[in-house]
């Protein structure tokens, strides 16, 4: 049966205090293009390409009692067990323009020994962001 199977990666969900200051923080300090918020501020999105980022309250009636609660991050010293990853073909202009619209500074872009340079945000909930270029492929010898 599972060969029958193709699943197509649709979206990632972030749990947020606040839908609309989440998507309207997401779309300035990382260049997404909103998708959609609905009426209710209980639901945004944006536009990323094959997989939809999507938002939605940390708490709601309608999950909380059927697959439990969300644990928020209770100290910067803690995070979600969750990482976004956004790749730009300039880290360095990005990463700025983040933390200048908004984005928490954890740690510069750096060149990795695995050759992708990396720059690490916090959102507004303390979701971690890496902000990376493309992993170049190992040198051949």
């Amino acid at each position: 049966m599972a060969s029958n199977l193709s699943p197509a990666f649709a979206y990632t969900v972030l749990y947020v205090k606040d839908v609309a200051k989440s998507v309207a923080f997401y779309s300035k300090a990382f260049g997404y293009t909103v998708r959609r918020l609905d009426e209710s501020h209980r639901w945004g999105e944006l536009e990323s390409g094959n997989t939809t980022i999507a938002f939605t309250p940390l708490h709601q009636h309608e999950t909380d009692d059927l697959t439990g609660s969300v644990q928020a991050s209770r100290s910067g010293h803690e995070r979600p067990p969750l990482e976004v990853c956004f790749v730009y073909s300039d880290v360095d202009a990005a990463f700025k323009w983040a933390v200048e619209n908004g984005a928490e500074a954890v740690s510069k872009p750096e060149v990795k020994e695995w050759g992708q340079k990396v720059g690490y945000v916090r959102d507004r909930d303390g979701i971690v962001i890496r902000m990376g270029s493309h992993v170049k492929p190992p040198k051949q010898d």
